[in-house]
Parts: structure tokens; sequence; C-alpha cells
């Protein structure tokens, strides 16, 4: 049984054979490649999903902490 990563992987060295010729035909340097790309493509994704992304708090602002209030009679 092939799992998920193992596909993802797979797919990804398919494309980048396409991409770069040169590694046509070197499935263990296209997957590693592959394998490599994916990786910091998920530490990517899981970083910006962090609630704490950038090691500060998150600011919660509202739509009038933002601009000053208009007077709505004038």
């Amino acid at each position: 049984m092939v799992d998920e990563r193992d596909e993802r992987v797979a797919s990804r060295a398919a494309e980048l054979e396409v991409e770069e010729p040169e590694l046509a035909g070197d499935d263990v340097d296209a997957e590693a490649q592959a394998a490599a790309i994916l990786a910091d493509s998920d530490e990517r994704q899981a970083e910006a999903s962090s609630p704490n992304r950038g090691g500060g708090d998150i600011e919660q602002r509202h739509s009038e902490d933002t601009v000053e209030p208009t007077d709505p009679q004038g």
C-alpha cells in the first residue's frame, strides 16, 4: 500500500522531471528534490496557519481602531 506522502512525492517528482529535463530518468534525485520541496512547502503552510506566526502575539483590531471616525452630522 502506498501512503499519501509517497504519492505526493512521486507526483511532484514527475512534475520536476518535466520542468527540469536534466532530472529525467533520475528517479532517485527527482524524488529527493521533490521530498525536500514538499517538506519546505508543508513547513511554510504550517507556519502560515499558526496563530502565533512570527513569534509575536496576534494583534486583534477592529475597523474603528484603524481609521479616524467621521462625524455623521457633518
